[in-house]
């Protein structure tokens, strides 16, 4: 429910051609690796038109810094080896020990990648064995940016070892775990990855620029930095709200209003309890002031008394009538608090709660039951219309709320540092928009590539997990869609699609903890397509079908040394099927002959199969010999739910 938005840090200056030092990029540190066999960027920033050498293993090479003060060179492509030492000089030296030269992968998406060795299955034991000083690992810091930035907050690069692999990516550090035990040279893993992030956010302006699907909604995006983008809605936010309460936000008469005597009458309403985005208030962050008054007897206001406010989100301090009885912090925490004695008084009593929310919904929430004053044995309700406040407001740049920013401050400052390929685990934020999926994940690879300049280096990725989500065959599912729109990305060259889809623990977690399975499966795709490995890297896929009377017969790419079921008695799960009435049914499967036979007594004349449309696909158990999963798949495109769903900038 609760969002979570980084502040946002400024990280680097354009102004480095005014120093005299020569100055490097985050991306290189001590213990970074250098990719092998290609040239190798090295670039910085030194006095305007100064001199630098770049000193590493046997080689030198010279430039000369340009008006900016900005210098490159290319370093010529080196064997795997180490450690070496690589120098910058120009009036000053910078020098980075322990460099290693390998392999290096990017690593990027959301929280499933961004999840942790120590989050992983069998932490412990993994991580105390995880001395290995030929693996290494850098986290990009998770910043944001309006405009590409050249750099990154500082952080270095880490050897692995029982210290250092519990913070390590999982995926990331289960890839190249499996790449080392097979190729034996260094591997390092650049960690750039934020959990909860759209797809959207990682791509470059000029990547939308130059797809229509985005034209017209990149248009709309300011060239502003972020403290004018913060400060154009502050002032958007500020005019609204003050046209709602019919005033100024003023701050000076803050301090009364807990107090009983302050008059309220000319505030607007909130019905209690309910979200204030659903109401009046709409989108908001900040600080909001709640007032309610109840008369009482002489006689109850005597009375041991209780006051319930459900739950708050996210936080309160709670006063009756000008004396504080209680605060929380804990969004989806119920507040119960006790009134001192001799607090309440015979007539017009007040209750002033100060409501702070830092994201996401805001107010008074939860069961109307909840939101009570207790006197005893007696309850007065305290739901219906409250008066409320707004004292100020909160605006933080959320990651996910423009196009461009995580690429901008967390992609942009890698380039064009050597890559062998990237790895990516991330989809969970987009299957809303499921089907736009199908044209923005193509857009990001090849966006990525042409920054890069490095050719289509290989681009690997890990199709959405099980996950206890709604919809079906016959509902519709965009969890399913969204993995079908992984799947159609396979048509971009040097892509290669992890199913994880048996990698279950828990169907309600969307964070599956084995993320042992998910590297080696990422890895026997880059040892068979890079490395010269030969081996079978990927599962059964859709490839035809052919129907026979009432049955269907499935054809399929990928079976390796051929089909198998999980069950013990080779009954298969997963399948269904529909006639031309488009409901779909469980089938009954068998494997015969390297194919799958499929058939219903409630579909005579069949013209449809799904296969794992639904988020939790752990029932699906058609694998092939060598253990790879099957790709859920249909072959109609009969209810797409997400087809109208469109990426939007946050209103401004």
């Amino acid at each position: 429910m609760k969002k979570y938005i980084l502040l946002i840090v400024v990280i680097f200056s354009c102004s480095i051609s005014l120093q005299a030092q020569v100055v490097m990029p985050h991306i290189f540190s001590d213990n970074m690796v250098l990719q092998r066999n290609v040239l190798i960027p090295v670039w910085g920033w030194a006095k305007a038109n100064e001199k630098v050498e770049v000193w590493f293993n046997n080689q030198v090479k010279t430039t000369k810094a340009d008006k900016n003060g900005k210098w490159a060179v290319k370093l010529d492509a080196e064997k795997a080896g180490g450690p070496f030492e690589l120098s910058v000089k120009a009036k000053n030296t910078v020098l980075f020990k322990n460099v290693l030269v390998g392999e290096v992968w990017l690593c990027s998406g959301q929280s499933n990648m961004e999840f942790t060795v120590k989050q992983s299955n069998n932490a412990i034991n993994e991580i105390a064995s995880a001395n290995n000083p030929y693996i290494r690992h850098i986290k990009i810091a998770k910043v944001i940016s309006s405009e590409p930035k050249a750099d990154f907050a500082s952080n270095s690069w880490t050897v692995c070892d029982s210290s250092t692999v519990g913070e390590y990516s999982a995926v990331g550090y289960y890839f190249v775990k499996n790449i080392y035990n097979e190729l034996k040279i260094p591997v390092g893993i650049i960690n750039s990855s934020w959990g909860g992030t759209n797809i959207e956010t990682w791509i470059s302006r000029e990547g939308f620029e130059s797809c229509e699907e985005y034209k017209e909604m990149i248009a709309t995006m300011p060239k502003v930095n972020l403290d004018t983008l913060s400060s154009l809605k502050i002032a958007t936010l500020s005019k609204r709200i003050e046209l709602l309460q019919g005033s100024k936000l003023n701050s000076s008469s803050v301090g009364y209003y807990r107090e009983t005597s302050f008059d309220d009458s000319r505030w607007p309403e909130l019905n209690e309890p309910q979200l204030w985005e659903e109401q009046s208030l709409g989108e908001f962050d900040g600080t909001v002031w709640l007032r309610k008054a109840i008369r009482l007897s002489v006689e109850d206001s005597k009375k041991n008394a209780v006051l319930e406010l459900s739950k708050i989100d996210d936080e309160d301090i709670t006063y009756v009538n000008g004396v504080k009885v209680g605060s929380n912090t804990i969004w989806d925490a119920k507040r119960k608090y006790t009134i001192p004695a001799g607090v309440l008084k015979e007539g017009k009593n007040t209750i002033a709660i100060r409501v702070v929310d830092n994201g996401g919904g805001g107010g008074i929430y939860g069961d109307p039951a909840d939101l009570k004053l207790t006197l005893e044995n007696k309850v007065i309700p305290l739901t219906g219309n409250w008066k409320f406040q707004v004292e100020a407001i909160k605006f933080e740049v959320d990651v996910n709320g423009y196009p461009s920013l995580a690429y901008n401050a967390m992609i942009n400052p890698i380039i064009p540092y050597a890559i062998q390929g990237a790895l990516w685990y991330q989809g969970e934020s987009n299957a809303g928009r499921a089907f736009q999926y199908r044209k923005a994940f193509p857009l990001m690879i090849n966006d990525w590539r042409q920054k890069w300049n490095q050719g289509d280096f290989p681009f690997y990725f890990v199709q959405l997990a099980t996950f206890r989500t709604d919809g079906n065959s016959n509902e519709g599912c965009s969890w399913a869609e969204l993995r079908e729109a992984q799947t159609q990305t396979l048509n971009v060259p040097h892509t290669g699609m992890c199913v994880t889809t048996d990698l279950v623990t828990d169907p309600k977690d969307i964070h599956p903890t084995n993320k042992q399975d998910v590297g080696k499966r990422l890895a026997a795709m880059a040892l068979n397509d890079i490395y010269g490995k030969e081996m079978i890297f990927s599962g059964p896929s859709y490839k035809s079908m052919e129907i026979k009377g009432d049955q269907v017969i499935l054809s399929f790419n990928g079976i390796g040394s051929g089909l198998i079921s999980s069950d013990k008695y080779g009954y298969l799960k997963g399948f269904e099927i529909a006639g031309n009435d488009h409901v779909f049914y469980l089938a009954k499967a068998f494997i015969k002959n390297n194919t799958v036979v499929l058939f219903s007594e409630k579909v005579e004349n069949p013209v449809a199969v799904h296969f794992g449309w639904i988020g939790d696909a752990s029932d699906n158990n058609l694998f092939n010999r060598e253990g790879f999963p099957a790709v859920p798949f249909r072959t109609d495109d009969w209810k797409t739910i997400t087809k109208e769903a469109k990426y939007k900038i946050a209103d401004l």
